[in-house]
């Protein structure tokens, strides 16, 4: 079990740590609100703060309460979500690679919030007039992991 689950902390470890790498270049290389185009007209870097929770939900509410919300209920889903790693048989892989990536996005935009104030978004991609809004790895790995673990609850046989 312990070996196993050896696994798991690496993968999360390093995609905190790519998390943590990618914004942290972003910030040191893209001015706030500034962009690079990388496919033109569908994908582009560009460097926002996010004071909201994912996908920019309740950015623009300023206050400092939404944050501190913010941060009790992340620590909380955290703690949901770890116990239920822990409780997950070894057996199952995918469940524990879900709860993985779900885990290491909440501690890197975590990380964010306790030492930035904000989290750092960069990630934007658009199909003509529709925008996705703005994400960041950490997104990435929380929006896949829940994706995954939806699928394996669904189609898990009894």
């Amino acid at each position: 079990m312990r070996r196993v689950n050896a696994f798991f902390f690496a993968l999360m470890a390093g995609l905190v740590v790519l998390d943590q790498a990618a914004k942290f270049i972003v910030v040191r290389t893209i001015p706030l609100y500034g962009s690079v185009p990388v496919i033109r007209g569908f994908f582009d870097i560009t460097h926002i703060r996010n004071t909201g929770a994912i996908f920019g939900l309740f950015n623009r509410s300023g206050a400092k309460g939404v944050t501190i919300v913010l941060v009790l209920a992340s620590l909380t889903a955290m703690a949901l979500v770890a116990a239920y790693f822990f409780r997950t048989p070894a057996d199952q892989r995918w469940t524990k690679t879900a709860l993985s990536l779900i885990l290491a996005g909440a501690v890197g935009n975590q990380i964010d919030r306790l030492f930035r104030g904000y989290v750092v978004d960069f990630l934007e991609m658009r199909i003509k007039s529709f925008a996705w809004p703005t994400y960041n790895v950490a997104d990435a790995c929380i929006s896949i992991g829940a994706v995954l673990l939806a699928a394996i609850v669904v189609f898990r046989r009894p």
